[in-house]
């Protein structure tokens, strides 16, 4: 049976169980979004009184008349191998996005990239994304699973060496509450100035605090040295999965490496949650032959992320991807023409 009157309880308790689970399929990433200019609704197929899959869909309007599009980051959460169950999903998700005047719907599902998953999203009538992926495609997973000291042990010898460094160096790394909000907003600023990085506004992450972080589902870090911040991350988490999505650092004290010590308080945390993988989320996106070639010569952009990322160990990872279902194809290239004009 399908429903989209899923209370955000019941929705949760199923995305936390479900091995697909991931922190953008929640309702409260449903709320956050909801403050920024989207619209959230769940879409369920119950099997009795227990939902068996669904997606959260986040709807916005397009400029131009041209009407809304509907997004399904990290989902949808279905049983792939049973085509009954996902194609029944599909269709109520195609009712549910017409509904709402969407001209197509695009997903970004947690399936590996593998030809046999290309092939199926193709035969259940979509096509990729001409925009290319929302969310990083490529990404480093590390496994926190084993004890702290094998952690550090997989780590390159250089990153290991700047985790105890700091420590050394007086770096002290706190959670931080709301009081310390502004102090992460100005590493923010400060980090994009200085690396040329988009940021978003500072009341995005004072509403992702106010949301996850009291629920337990994230936590924000501050790395101090004498008192004065100097490095923050905030990490979300959903046992048995973390991810790393957002962090900054000033331009005072670089050389005591507070980054590499807040990563590995994320990782300490997320451990005493139960998560048995950190997720770095994002890298460059291409082939690990030319990552690794790149790795020594390069330090610009994205490259300094890898670089910094990789010294954590971990395994690279690659996702499908984002692939959208047409159904207002005339609209559709409209807007696929003017998101080539936005790219120029």
């Amino acid at each position: 049976m399908e429903t989209s009157s899923i209370s955000p309880e019941l929705w949760d308790r199923f995305v936390s169980a479900h091995p697909a689970g991931h922190i953008l399929q929640t309702s409260l990433w449903g709320e956050l979004k909801a403050h920024f200019g989207w619209q959230a609704e769940r879409i369920g197929m119950m099997q009795g009184d227990q939902l068996v899959a669904g997606a959260q869909v986040l709807y916005r309007r397009l400029p131009g008349g041209l009407g809304s599009l509907a997004y399904v980051p990290k989902g949808p959460l279905v049983e792939w191998d049973d085509e009954t169950q996902t194609r029944s999903l599909f269709e109520a998700l195609d009712r549910a996005a017409r509904q709402r005047g969407a001209i197509a719907l695009t997903v970004e599902p947690e399936l590996l990239d593998a030809p046999c998953h290309s092939e199926r999203l193709r035969a259940l009538g979509f096509r990729p994304a001409p925009g290319g992926a929302v969310q990083p495609r490529r990404t480093i997973v590390v496994d926190i699973a084993p004890p702290e000291e094998a952690i550090l042990a997989a780590m390159k010898q250089k990153t290991r060496y700047n985790v105890r460094l700091a420590a050394r160096k007086g770096v002290i790394v706190r959670p931080a509450s709301a009081d310390d909000l502004p102090a992460f907003n100005a590493l923010m600023a400060s980090t994009a100035a200085r690396d040329g990085f988009g940021v978003h506004v500072p009341a995005y992450y004072e509403t992702a605090y106010r949301l996850f972080v009291p629920r337990g589902w994230a936590r924000l870090l501050l790395a101090e040295v004498e008192g004065e911040p100097v490095a923050a991350v905030m990490i979300f988490a959903l046992p048995p999965r973390a991810w790393y999505f957002y962090g900054a650092s000033g331009d005072a004290h670089r050389e005591k490496m507070a980054p590499y010590l807040l990563q590995w308080e994320g990782m300490r945390w997320a451990r005493s949650l139960g998560c048995t993988t950190y997720d770095l989320y994002g890298v460059p996106d291409e082939d690990e032959e030319r990552l690794e070639a790149e790795f020594a010569e390069r330090q610009d952009g994205l490259w300094g992320v890898y670089r910094f990322k990789r010294g954590f160990g971990g395994r690279l990872v690659r996702t499908v991807g984002a692939w959208d279902r047409v159904y207002a194809p005339l609209r559709y290239r409209v807007y696929c023409w003017m998101l080539g004009l936005w790219r120029k």
